[in-house]
Formats: structure tokens, C-alpha cells, sequence
């Protein structure tokens, strides 16, 4: 086997001995809790413990979303929702990804930009929301900017970690065996940072979809699944806000289900590198 070969396979090695969350034999398990929340709320609607129209009973909220469904509404009001943040997601990561590289590899523009980043990074993001309103207006662009911005941070903090921790030693071999900077940073570098990149991407992930909803619900021009739930709350339709909720919910666990799994094939993956 060739060094440079070698070396990418140490690299990527080192890079995979992360765990993975250990994989439940008993998935149902999962559905126990919120099976009993649901059997819960059925039973306090059924008792009319609590005023019907602060908690509607679970029934009610099937009809609403059936109705949602088949008049085409949700499908609407949730393409526009993932549009919007598969752009910001898109577009934060892809600039995440070049100034967190850039933080790790070079020392002088880490010295320039770094703390600048560190205290930007600190500002909530929601304290954005008064400028880009008043700079980008409450459409879409104004939410694909709040959404790549949320996007944005956790990318660059953990690329630039992930290459800064390169272990010393895989970079003295490198160095001994003669590598240029091009083999030091695709043979060496990335294969030994990829984990910690992935987990960055997999924050911005999860990051830019819930970012989407308040965006939608503080910028309020538009469609979305955002939208769904300020139209319930102004006409005190607590079905279609309980509804919304738990679509927010399901495609929120459909993300991470789908980011794990991918995890999961990446650690195979530099495994075997």
C-alpha cells in the first residue's frame, strides 16, 4: 500500500472511532410516551376536564388535517416552508463551510476575522430580526437571510474546529513523507475533520428548519406551516395551531431520522477509506 494511500486511510480511521448513538433493539419504545400523552388528551377531552375550545379534543384535530390535505393547503403552506429553508440551509452551509476552512487553515485571517466572528457568533439570532426586516423586508429574501444566518455559525465553528484538531502526528508523517499541501489537506485534513464537518451540517440542518418557522411567524408576509399557526391562533383555532404543531414536528424527525442515517453511512464510509 502507498503512503499517501496509508496515511488517508490513519486519517480517516482516527476520524471514525467517534460513537454513534447506539441504536435502540426496541424502536417501539420510542412510541410509548407520546402514545400516552395522545391517550391522555383524548381521555381529558372525553371528561371535558378543560374548556373544549383551549383543547380540542384529538378527533377534531384529525378532521383539520384531513381537510388540510385534501384541499391542498398543507401541501402549499409546506413546500413554501422547505423551499425557503433548503435555500438558507444551502446557502449557509456552503458559506459556513469556506470561512470555517478558511478559520482552520490559515492562522493570519484566523487572527483578522476570528475574533470578529466570536463576538458575531454571540449576537441571538433573533436580535437580526429588526435589521433584516428593515434591509430585506418581510418576504422571502428577508427569511432565506435569517435562515442562512442560523445556518451559518454552527458550520463555520465546527469546520474550523474539526481542522484544527487534526492530530499533530498524522501531519508530522505527512510532512516526512513529503506531501504537498494539496495531499496535507484532501489525503490528511478532511478525511481526519469530516466527522466533526458533518455534525456542523447536521446542526444548520435542524438549525434552518426551526429558524424557518420563526421566521415565518415574526416576518409575516407569505406562506408557510408558520403561517398556519398564526392563522389558527387569530381565529382562535386551536385544531389547525395543534395541527400545525405537529407538522412542524414530523418533518423536524423526518430531518434527523434522515441526518443520522446518513452518519451512520459516512462512518462506514471513512472506515473503509
Amino acid at each position: 500500500m502507498s503512503a499517501p494511500a496509508s496515511l488517508s486511510r490513519d486519517a480517516a480511521e482516527l476520524a471514525a472511532v467517534q460513537p454513534l448513538r447506539p441504536v435502540e433493539r426496541s424502536r417501539w419504545r420510542g412510541l410509548v410516551l407520546p402514545a400516552v400523552a395522545i391517550a391522555l388528551w383524548a381521555l381529558l377531552s372525553w371528561l371535558d376536564v378543560v374548556n373544549s375550545a383551549l383543547l380540542v379534543s384529538p378527533q377534531k384535530v384529525l378532521a383539520t388535517a384531513a381537510d388540510q390535505i385534501v384541499s391542498g393547503r398543507l401541501w402549499r403552506a409546506l413546500s413554501a416552508s422547505l423551499a425557503r429553508e433548503a435555500t438558507g440551509f444551502l446557502i449557509g452551509t456552503a458559506s459556513g463551510l469556506v470561512l470555517g476552512a478558511l478559520l482552520g487553515l490559515w492562522p493570519l485571517f484566523n487572527r483578522i476575522v476570528g475574533p470578529s466572528f466570536n463576538t458575531f457568533k454571540q449576537i441571538s439570532l433573533f436580535a437580526w430580526i429588526p435589521l433584516i426586516s428593515v434591509w430585506f423586508g418581510l418576504g422571502d429574501v428577508a427569511k432565506v437571510v435569517f435562515l442562512s444566518l442560523a445556518a451559518l455559525v454552527p458550520v463555520v465553528v465546527n469546520t474550523c474546529d474539526g481542522i484544527r484538531t487534526v492530530p499533530p502526528a498524522l501531519l508530522e508523517v505527512a510532512r516526512v513523507y513529503g506531501f504537498t499541501r494539496w495531499q496535507t489537506l484532501t489525503q490528511v485534513v478532511l478525511p481526519a475533520a469530516l466527522p466533526a464537518i458533518f455534525t456542523g451540517v447536521y446542526l444548520a440542518l435542524i438549525y434552518s428548519w426551526l429558524a424557518t418557522i420563526g421566521a415565518e411567524y415574526l416576518l409575516v408576509a407569505g406562506k408557510g406551516i408558520g403561517n398556519t399557526l398564526i392563522e389558527g391562533s387569530e381565529h382562535f383555532q386551536m385544531d389547525l395551531v395543534i395541527f400545525g404543531m405537529f407538522v412542524i414536528g414530523l418533518v423536524g424527525w423526518l430531518m434527523n431520522a434522515s441526518a443520522r442515517a446518513l452518519e451512520r453511512r459516512l462512518a462506514r464510509w471513512t472506515g473503509r477509506a
